[in-house]
C-alpha cells in the first residue's frame, strides 16, 4: 500500500512563499523512516532537518508546490482565503501522486469537513485523512512536513543572500523583530514582490 501523508510549511509569515509537500511512502518503509528519527519537522534542528530531507526524497516519492507571495495576495483579492488556497494544493499533489490513502495535517478547524470536501473531487476510490497534528502522528505527514519546511527554508535563504544589503530579514514571520525592521526600510508601493501585501504587517505601511 502507498500513503500519502500532506503538509506545509509558511503559512504564516509575510515574506516568502507557502510551501506545500505530499510524500508517497510504501506501508512496508514507514519503519525505517521511523528509526532514520523522522518526525514533526517543528521537533528538528535545521542541520537534521536538511540531512532527513535527502534521506526522504531518496526513498519516498515527493510532490511539492510553492505558492508565491503575488499567487497568494492576488487569490486573497478574489477573496479565496488561506484554508482554499492550501487546499487547492493539495489536491493537486493528490491528482499527481500514486496513492492508495492520503493522511493530511487539517487547516481546517473542522478534519471532517476538510476530509469530505477533498473526497468529493478526487474521488471515494482513494481513503483519505484529515487530522489536526497529523504531523506528529503519522510518519508520511511527519516526511512531508520535513520536505515542505527545508524547501521553505532555501528559498528564505536564497532571498536573504538576494537582499543581503537590505539587513537580515529574519525567518519571515510578523512577529520576528529582523522581519518587521527589514520591512519598514520599504514604502508599501515599493515592497519587493515576495511580500504579502494582504497580510495586516504590511497593510501598517500602506497607513503610513
Amino acid at each position: 500500500m502507498m500513503i500519502l501523508g500532506i503538509d506545509e510549511a509558511g503559512r504564516g509569515p509575510v515574506l516568502g512563499p507557502l510551501v506545500v509537500c505530499g510524500a508517497v511512502i510504501p506501508q512496508d518503509k514507514i519503519v525505517i523512516l521511523e528509526r532514520m528519527g523522522i518526525k514533526d519537522s517543528k521537533k528538528l534542528t535545521p542541520s537534521r532537518r536538511n540531512v532527513l530531507a535527502r534521506k526522504i526524497r531518496k526513498m519516498a516519492d515527493c510532490h511539492v508546490i510553492k505558492i508565491t507571495a503575488q499567487d497568494i495576495d492576488n487569490l486573497r483579492a478574489k477573496d479565496v482565503n488561506l484554508n482554499e488556497i492550501e487546499k487547492i494544493a493539495m489536491i493537486k499533489i493528490i491528482k499527481m501522486a500514486t496513492a492508495d490513502s492520503v493522511i493530511i495535517d487539517s487547516v481546517d478547524i473542522d478534519p471532517a469537513r476538510l476530509t469530505r470536501q477533498i473526497k468529493e473531487i478526487v474521488g471515494e476510490d482513494i481513503d483519505v485523512i484529515a487530522e489536526h497534528r497529523a504531523d506528529d502522528k503519522y510518519i508520511p505527514v511527519a516526511a512531508a512536513s520535513i520536505v515542505a519546511k527545508v524547501e521553505r527554508d532555501m528559498e528564505i535563504e536564497k532571498l536573504s543572500r538576494e537582499y543581503k544589503k537590505m539587513g537580515p530579514m529574519g525567518s519571515g514571520y510578523p512577529s520576528d523583530p529582523r522581519t518587521k525592521a527589514f520591512l519598514k526600510k520599504f514604502k508599501y508601493d515599493e515592497l519587493p514582490d515576495f511580500v504579502r501585501k494582504s497580510w495586516a504587517t504590511a497593510q501598517k505601511l500602506k497607513e503610513k
